[in-house]
């Protein structure tokens, strides 16, 4: 598709409405956006992109200069999308959260804005702007379905330019979509007898066999493990919903969604789980943003290894 294609409504049939119309009339994706629907809609959507290696915290900035989906703008995990350094609370810390309003809304993103996120891990990093902005209460945020593995594969094009500057939006202060626990909470929650822990992290580092991340290996006592990649189809994208709420539903084993805390190595894959249940129809999962390297931080709490 040429570069002027994009967001450009294709001729229709006369007295019928042009094909894709529907996509673009939605704007309303809060889970998954597909390439097609994106490729429609580009023109009305803010689009930010989000790749990242944690062994090499600017390779997703190369990326980005070497090419990326027209109009997308970088965020940084390491700079834009997490706050200063504090070994308490994980290697990847919160943003503060005035400070990444101010920084999406000069990106152009106001209240009935859509946002649109995506990397090439399957959302692995961009799950993190997903959940952010839900986090200060903005529904409308998808994440790109298959990322710009499934853009390039569509046929749609990529450019190596910086977006213009846009025009400043407006996001009100609204009342966050996401349930955040913190050490103290997280302990509290793990006494009452429902709660359930959904580590996020690859089998390796989840058992304790893997020690390249971080300085003690293992899992916080009584996690179970979904790896990440559990959620997604061979080629990248997201299983569907209906087999996602199987899969879920058979790791619930009767608990309600709200009983379940995502963790991962640092906050950052846990939202690809916190995700996935959304998209599955289970909402109201919580998040422990320190996740694993917060926990270690403190010597005296317990690590659990194996299965």
């Amino acid at each position: 598709m040429p570069d002027g294609a994009i967001g450009r409504r294709p001729a229709g049939s006369a007295g019928g409405p042009a094909p894709g119309a529907h996509l673009i009339a939605a704007m309303n994706w809060t889970t998954l956006i597909s390439a097609e629907e994106l490729a429609h809609a580009i023109d009305r959507c803010v689009l930010v992109d989000c790749r990242h290696r944690l062994d090499d915290p600017q390779a997703g900035r190369r990326a980005w200069e070497a090419g990326h989906i027209p109009s997308a703008h970088f965020l940084s995990i390491d700079d834009d999308l997490s706050g200063r350094h504090d070994p308490s609370l994980g290697r990847h810390p919160l943003p503060d959260r005035e400070t990444l309003r101010g920084k999406l809304a000069a990106l152009g993103l106001s209240d009935d804005t859509q946002l649109v996120v995506y990397d090439d891990q399957g959302g692995a990093m961009a799950g993190r702007l997903w959940m952010l902005a839900r986090w200060l209460g903005h529904r409308h945020v998808a994440l790109l379905d298959g990322g710009i593995a499934a853009w390039q594969r569509a046929g749609y094009p990529m450019s190596t330019e910086a977006p213009a500057p846009a025009t400043p939006g407006h996001l009100s202060e609204r009342p966050t979509l996401v349930t955040l626990l913190n050490t103290a909470q997280l302990m509290a929650a793990l006494q009452d007898g429902h709660s359930q822990i959904v580590d996020a992290r690859p089998a390796e580092r989840f058992q304790g066999k893997d020690t390249s991340m971080d300085p003690v290996a293992g899992h916080i006592p009584g996690a179970i493990n979904r790896p990440l990649s559990q959620n997604l189809r061979p080629d990248g994208r997201f299983k569907p919903a209906e087999v996602l709420r199987h899969e879920w539903e058979t790791l619930l084993a009767g608990r309600k969604p709200e009983d379940i805390i995502q963790q991962c190595g640092s906050g950052i894959t846990a939202n690809h789980n916190l995700l996935s249940m959304e998209l599955a129809g289970l909402p109201g999962s919580r998040l422990y943003p320190p996740s694993w390297s917060g926990w270690i931080s403190d010597p005296s709490r317990p690590v659990a290894k194996g299965e």
